[in-house]
């Protein structure tokens, strides 16, 4: 059967995802053009739909993947251009879109699986620069991305996009201030390292822990003082010319860089 009204209810219901309601309904997201398609069924990551249009699958690719998905018994919806149209956040979906469950982690509770490299942010408020973050956590082999109060949906089409798929690879925690703080005290192991304006030490001097938590604060306010208060070291990006700050997602990747460099493995 080919849906061809934008009214039908299904496509109602996935048209609704765009909105922060809907996905918080849901607790599903929105994912658009083949690429990412593909990116969300290797992840593992729960499909529950597949819309797409076989007129605008021009690649033999595209035209697999939606074979793929109905083999794993995924729910595949032929519509039309229009239809197609009606649900993309892009002028050219590539064919093809998918409906993904979200998934929240909560975080690990022994020392042994809270090694390495994670950054958190405070009250990230652009959902593309969230995105973009998640594609440097991605980069830097972060083991997750750590989003605190008054955070943006890291679901959002936006930040989705922006993700370039990341989305689906990097783990996503919002933990509460209470439950970051037991966290950190169960794991010695794991230093805290904030970033400031204020901040007394240089990064790209400092000396990162292989285990290490950097956080980041808004892109308007900064990291503040309640979580500060839990960073055993703050660090500072020099200001050379006449601006005096950093988009989050620049300063995040240059930081986060820094630090994953000091313990890189070349083969």
């Amino acid at each position: 059967m080919i849906i061809t009204s934008r009214q039908n209810e299904s496509i109602k219901a996935i048209r609704s995802l765009h909105d922060s309601k809907g996905r918080q309904q849901s607790g599903l997201f929105l994912t658009e053009g083949l690429r990412a398609v593909i990116q969300a069924l290797q992840s593992g990551s729960e499909v529950e739909k597949i819309v797409y249009n076989p007129d605008e699958l021009v690649s033999s690719l595209g035209r697999e993947t939606v074979k793929e998905a109905q083999s794993k018994g995924i729910d595949t919806l032929h519509v039309t251009a229009d239809v197609l149209d009606s649900l993309a956040r892009k002028e050219k979906p590539q064919g093809i879109l998918a409906v993904v469950k979200q998934q929240w982690h909560t975080l690990p509770q022994t020392a042994q699986t809270a090694k390495g490299l994670w950054l958190g942010l405070e009250a990230i408020q652009n959902p593309g620069n969230l995105g973009t973050i998640l594609r440097i956590c991605d980069a830097v082999a972060a083991k997750g991305l750590l989003l605190f109060e008054e955070s943006t949906d890291p679901y959002d089409p936006a930040a989705v996009k922006a993700s370039m798929g990341s989305i689906f690879t990097v783990p996503v925690y919002k933990p509460s201030f209470e439950a970051l703080e037991t966290w950190i005290e169960q794991n010695q192991n794991l230093s805290v390292v904030g970033s400031s304006d204020r901040g007394a030490k240089d990064f790209a001097l400092f000396e990162y822990p292989a285990d290490c938590l950097i956080l980041m604060g808004s892109e308007r306010q900064g990291l503040s003082e309640k979580y500060l208060s839990l960073c055993s070291d703050v660090v500072a990006i020099p200001m050379q010319g006449a601006c005096d700050s950093l988009n989050i997602s620049v300063a995040t990747g240059i930081i986060a860089y820094q630090a994953a460099i000091q313990h890189r493995t070349i083969s």
